[in-house]
């Protein structure tokens, strides 16, 4: 697969893709959208962005030989005003699916090296920003502490990812990235 450009026009129509791209995802602030666009703000500071996105792979991005598992949170959701989330992320382990057999693995695993977990920590709904990368904090753990703190555990708490990494702001994650890899 190969990415397409903004300007690839959507045969039959006066449309291109990008036209399609503002109208189907222009609300990051969506769970499923925000939690593609975090992998995508890690991908970029990792300079990895230049195949497409696999769906439903058994990790997000690779770097350096290394599998990294993305996840998102926020306070503020775009379904739900009000009353913030409560912040916690998805370190269930997972059976991997194959491309080449169409199959899922039988075990399910952890399959990525490591997990780089990205809260949008604005609670302001006036000033909220998905794409203001200093409204996120990310939060980088090697699998093998997870496996090793919270082997059964399918999610894991803001207050407990505190207590085994420290925030890395975008500018740090490739360096932060680069001391665990």
């Amino acid at each position: 697969m190969k990415k397409l450009s903004a300007d690839t026009k959507i045969s039959g129509t006066n449309y291109s893709v990008v036209d399609f791209w503002s109208w189907g995802f222009s609300d990051l602030l969506m769970n499923s959208l925000r939690g593609i666009f975090a992998e995508f703000l890690v991908g970029s500071a990792l300079g990895i962005l230049q195949s497409p996105r696999i769906e439903w792979d058994a990790y997000d991005l690779v770097y350096n030989n290394k599998k990294i598992e993305v996840k998102s949170s926020a306070y503020i959701q775009s379904w739900h005003r009000g009353k913030y989330s409560t912040i916690s992320f998805d370190i269930g382990a997972k059976k991997a699916y194959s491309y080449d057999t169409h199959t899922y693995s039988e075990n399910a695993v952890r399959s990525a090296d490591i997990y780089v977990f990205c809260l949008l920590k604005e609670k302001d709904e006036s000033i909220i920003n998905v794409l203001n990368t200093e409204q996120w904090s990310f939060y980088i753990v090697p699998t093998e502490t997870l496996n090793n703190l919270y082997s059964c555990q399918k999610r894991i708490s803001l207050k407990s990812l505190e207590k085994i990494s420290k925030v890395v702001s975008y500018s740090n994650l490739r360096k932060t990235i680069n001391k665990i890899c």
